[in-house]
């Protein structure tokens, strides 16, 4: 349906003094077009940015003015921006990766329950995250909300809803502007360059206070809820923790929040980076990812029994996630620098094993009562698209109850030692999720052909650079 034509007039000429108020009410969402509408008058807005996520979580779209979007304007985007690689290229065609021959128009539906201001703009500007459809007001299937939204469809048929919480790690690092130089930490307010072992530290976090009150700051204005912060091990490692939700609205949140730290720290002068490994020697920076499911009409976690035992749907999960998440890895560990997190002897799991508040086991469960009973997924890296990092394990762990795999005994000790039950690279990984039959049912043939497809042409850039280490060790010894 169409949205009904508004004219706004911009409040541009209005002195501050004399501008109504925004009413109270949501910080993030509307309901419909009229409230929307109401929504950017009240707050002065004068632009609006309709995002999207492509396949690497970028934010991709289009900026208007308010008055524009609220009035029938139709909004759409090339095919072409979801079969491209992170550096910007363009894959050759296999059998499985193909382009839309006309390149033709998808089109962006702005989904209004995620309405918001955007804190950072000098002018008021609010920005709204959208759904792709086609010509005909069909979900493009292959777009990482409408993946997610496929997974959470097969939840719902069942009579269930998952329930999750991300937790984000990232590094902030002193600015760069040439790739050939190592990353660095950067200076805090004591004016040198933090050091690790600041796992947890109150006074790693103050060496940052003025950012993290920024991250804060546009988090709060934005509607975003942040449940903790710490100081992780690495330096200048931090590390944020969302409360548990619908998976859709923490993947918004996830978007919404990556864009946000970045802007907070450029604020201040530095880099915020989400690669999974920036700096050699220190800790890999994580995406894990805590699960439950509830029954939708009870609200109880089938997880758990009417006596507070671990139900069978909760082994099964279990056993799901650890035959299949070794397939989604290309989903979870999504570029080259992702396997370098994936190491034997650092921080990060690179088993296939589960045990009871162990964290080195891939899949932890966290102590807790039978309510809250849930399973950490802990293999994501945080350059992960959240969207999809949230549909690959949520789905192996549907696979798992579906097909009542039982999983193997959970480990009591160090589940670090001995071989690696993980992929090593990204082409190992690709090549799983190609493989693997049961994915190409619950995700579609046409996605996992198309992010193959860019993952292989991705690997293929970065087999054009020639490595310090190659010049080191290869120069003048071969």
């Amino acid at each position: 349906m169409s949205p009904k034509k508004t004219t706004l007039k911009p409040a541009r000429n209005v002195p501050a003094s004399k501008k109504t108020p925004p009413e109270p009410g949501s910080l993030r969402g509307v309901a419909n077009w009229k409230e929307a509408a109401r929504w950017l008058r009240d707050r002065g807005i004068e632009d609006i940015e309709c995002i999207t996520p492509d396949l690497a979580g970028v934010a991709r779209g289009k900026m208007m003015p308010s008055s524009k979007f609220t009035s029938n304007t139709s909004l759409a985007l090339p095919s072409a921006i979801y079969r491209h690689t992170i550096s910007g290229e363009y894959p050759d065609e296999t059998e499985s990766f193909r382009y839309e021959p006309r390149d033709s128009d998808l089109k962006l539906m702005p989904d209004l329950s995620t309405l918001s201001v955007v804190p950072w703009e000098t002018d008021p500007t609010a920005q709204v995250i959208c759904d792709i459809v086609d010509s005909d007001g069909g979900e493009v299937p292959y777009t990482p909300r409408n993946v997610l939204k496929r997974i959470m469809s097969l939840y719902h048929e069942r009579g269930w809803k998952p329930i999750v919480a991300p937790e984000i790690e990232f590094y902030l690092v002193a600015k760069n502007d040439d790739p050939d130089y190592p990353l660095h930490p950067p200076k805090g307010r004591s004016g040198r360059s933090i050091l690790g072992g600041q796992g947890y530290s109150i006074a790693g976090i103050n060496e940052f206070d003025e950012l993290i009150d920024d991250v804060y700051h546009f988090s709060e204005k934005q509607g975003l809820e942040i449940d903790t912060l710490i100081h992780e091990e690495g330096p200048a490692q931090l590390e944020i923790n969302l409360r548990h939700g619908n998976p859709i609205e923490l993947a918004d949140q996830v978007f919404l929040f990556k864009r946000t730290i970045r802007e907070a720290a450029l604020k201040h002068d530095i880099y915020a980076t989400f690669m999974a490994k920036p700096m050699q020697g220190q800790p890999g920076s994580a995406m894990h990812i805590h699960q439950s499911v509830v029954d939708i009409e009870t609200g109880k976690n089938i997880f758990s029994n009417a006596d507070g035992s671990a139900s069978k749907e909760f082994f099964h999960f279990i056993g799901g996630m650890q035959k299949f998440v070794p397939s989604a890895m290309a989903m979870l560990a999504p570029y080259v620098n992702s396997y370098r997190r994936l190491q034997p002897d650092m921080s990060c799991p690179v088993n296939n094993a589960w045990g009871y508040d162990n964290r080195t086991t891939a899949f932890r469960v966290p102590v807790s009562d039978p309510q809250a009973r849930r399973v950490e997924n802990r293999l994501p890296s945080s350059d992960a698209n959240p969207y999809l990092a949230l549909a690959a394990s949520l789905a192996s762990g549907l696979l798992g109850i579906i097909k009542q795999i039982e999983p193997t005994a959970p480990t009591e000790d160090s589940a670090n030692e001995g071989s690696i039950d993980l992929p090593r690279g990204l082409l190992e990984a690709v090549a799983l999720l190609e493989d693997e039959p049961a994915f190409e049912e619950i995700f579609g043939k046409q996605f996992i052909g198309l992010y193959a497809g860019v993952k292989r042409g991705e690997f293929e850039t970065f087999m054009q650079v020639i490595s310090p280490w190659e010049r080191e060790f290869l120069l003048l010894n071969v």
